[in-house]
């Protein structure tokens, strides 16, 4: 195992995936299996259970990574932490390639269910609850995990994968700006409505992915608004974004790394007017990607298609 910079440690690497474990998953390890010391004979029983809770968002995480690469996007890392696991997905940007790949983690949990329902009731009609009390009591906790996780993440409140899969759902109707302000509001919205919970428990973990949710509705609030500045914006004709295929737009919006001053790079063809800086890859203002100044050129004849879909996304 190795660790880098953000504290996370590096277990292994499966189908080209690398899995991160950050430290503090320890520290809530050890604090909740002490916790729950009561419910079995032998607190190594509390151990296989967190265990489980690893394995379930593990699984979970996965299956954004693989739906993810089956629609032609990168997925290469996944860090788990106290609060759950984050697959580091870039899907296309396209509203259908990134709903099949936030909507396959939740698919994950329900594919568990049924081998779990079953498993539940075979020991219970087994008469495990007084013959094995320890394995049924962690075979029912189990099938808790999964079906809690499954419940909250699809809670539409942005980030979870409730509020990504209305973000994409109204992605189709709104475009991708305007669907993330709106994803946003109603994150915020539900983060707010958390935080009151938490008051009201006194839950310390509720108030953490409460403030963690308003956070990043924070941000993809101002993304979302960032998107919709930049569609409103004139188009450039015979370019487009090699990832998400939006027609870049006319302006001083570039930055040159080496004088600080703002260009047109489509314009002055990758080089700054002002110092002559020549700029090997050039940024989508869409969706962050670059990508060298040739990739961007499309045919006259699809020209028109490009910038069809471009303006589609408004």
């Amino acid at each position: 195992m190795s660790s880098n910079k953000s504290g996370s440690i590096h277990l292994f690497q499966a189908w080209g995936v690398n899995v991160f474990l950050h430290w503090s998953w320890f520290l809530v390890a050890v604090y909740e299996i002490q916790g729950s010391s009561r419910r079995y004979s032998s607190i190594a029983w509390n151990v296989l259970e967190y265990l489980a809770l690893f394995l379930i968002v593990l699984m979970h995480e996965f299956g954004h990574a693989m739906a993810c690469r089956q629609v032609g996007g990168v997925a290469d890392r996944i860090v788990l932490w106290p609060l759950g696991g984050v697959a580091f997905v870039k899907p296309p940007q396209r509203p259908g390639a990134m709903l099949w790949s936030i909507a396959a983690g939740p698919l994950v949990n329900v594919a568990l269910l049924p081998a779990l329902i079953i498993a539940t009731r075979t020991s219970s009609s087994l008469g495990w609850a007084a013959s094995h009390r320890d394995v049924y009591v962690l075979l029912g906790r189990i099938l808790m995990i999964d079906l809690g996780l499954l419940v909250f993440n699809m809670l539409p409140s942005y980030p979870l994968d409730g509020g990504q899969i209305l973000r994409s759902l109204l992605w189709f109707m709104m475009g991708r700006g305007r669907s993330l302000v709106v994803a946003a509001v109603v994150g915020m919205l539900g983060g707010i409505a958390m935080i009151g919970l938490a008051i009201w428990r006194e839950s310390f973990w509720t108030f953490a992915v409460a403030l963690f949710m308003l956070v990043n509705c924070w941000a993809a609030l101002q993304h979302g608004r960032r998107l919709r500045r930049i569609e409103k914006l004139p188009r450039r004709d015979g370019f487009a974004c090699p990832a998400c295929e939006t027609a870049p737009p006319m302006g001083n919006y570039w930055k040159c790394v080496l004088c600080g001053l703002d260009f047109d790079t489509f314009a002055d063809g990758a080089v700054c007017p002002h110092c002559a800086a020549h700029h090997e890859a050039t940024t989508c203002l869409a969706c962050n990607e670059s990508r060298p100044m040739s990739e961007w050129m499309v045919s006259s004849s699809a020209h028109r298609a490009v910038l069809s879909s471009s303006f589609e996304t408004r």
